[in-house]
């Protein structure tokens, strides 16, 4: 009896043991299957590409956002941008038309266009912003060395209006030739300096032609304010001349016109014209330190005295 136990309690054991070794086989399969479709799984996201690579050699890309699927262990995948990016360019140094030397710092917006020709032949972004770089100052250099200095730092005679423009698309058909597979949007050019040796030179003869300008604007202005004045002058003196004539030829007629009436109102009593006349003599030459010695027949006299007939 005893030792039909035991062989019964053995089997016992032995399928316990079993059935633990199968459950835990299952799980290991399910968690190793599970495993490899999570390495298999990746998400595409809006604004990015997906570039699938099988033993360093790129076999797709995905573009459409959502979920994709690659061989796990075998396959690798990594991630581009379809975004604008900004590139900073270096600053760099070039000559102007007129022989002077400037330094010029810009940068670019740009983007992926074909991710499997940028990697073909740019490799990587840093490879791409690199020719990209090359590309912009040699475009940047050649179109600046059309300008003279006064041209690139004086807006007002400035040709610099579309010339970003002009380098943005020279760029790309710089790009387009060798198929980097990427983008120029746009390039600015935005600090223009001068080398540290030369700027007090120029800044001094940038001051000296103002001033020179500024003598030349007051000159004109001078000379124009001569002109305007004597021009004046000359307005007022034909004005007061044309003025002084008319009132002259009032005056004689209104002198005309009172010596008329002074005759006929004269005519009607000539006594009180001589008295008159008399009267107007005194206020000329009588004054109140006037001392008159007079006849006692003088004109004067009788008037004085009343006896004038």
């Amino acid at each position: 009896m005893s030792d039909e136990k035991v062989v019964n309690m053995n089997s016992s054991s032995n399928g316990s043991y079993r059935k633990y070794v199968k459950f835990s086989i299952t799980i290991a399969v399910f968690l190793l299957l599970f495993f490899l479709l999570l390495s298999s799984m990746m998400i595409v996201k809006e604004g990015e590409y997906k570039v699938v690579r099988q033993f360093g050699e790129v076999v797709s890309i995905k573009e459409e956002p959502g979920l994709a699927f690659k061989v796990p262990f075998i396959q690798s995948a990594t991630t581009l941008s379809k975004k604008k990016q900004v590139y900073d360019v270096d600053e760099k140094e070039v000559n102007t038309l007129d022989k002077k030397r400037i330094i010029i710092d810009n940068y670019t917006v740009w983007k992926i266009t074909d991710p499997e020709a940028m990697i073909s032949n740019a490799k990587t972004v840093i490879n791409a912003e690199a020719r990209m770089g090359e590309f912009i100052f040699s475009v940047v250099r050649s179109e600046l060395g059309q300008m003279k200095l006064e041209e690139i730092v004086n807006d007002e005679k400035s040709s610099r209006g579309n010339i970003d423009e002009k380098i943005t698309k020279q760029v790309n058909d710089l790009l387009k030739r060798d198929n980097y597979g990427v983008e120029v949007l746009d390039v600015r050019i935005k600090r223009t300096d001068l080398p540290e040796e030369n700027e007090q030179s120029v800044f001094r003869n940038m001051i000296s032609d103002r001033e020179t300008k500024a003598q030349e604007y007051l000159s004109q202005g001078e000379a124009e304010k001569n002109r305007i004045v004597a021009q004046t002058d000359r307005e007022v003196q034909e004005m007061l001349s044309k003025a002084n004539k008319q009132a002259a030829e009032i005056r004689a007629e209104g002198e005309q016109e009172a010596a008329k009436i002074y005759n006929e109102s004269f005519k009607k009593d000539e006594q009180f014209y001589q008295l008159y006349r008399t009267l107007e003599s005194y206020k000329k030459t009588i004054d109140g330190e006037t001392t008159i010695i007079l006849p006692q027949d003088s004109p004067y006299a009788k008037a004085l005295l009343g006896y004038i007939d």
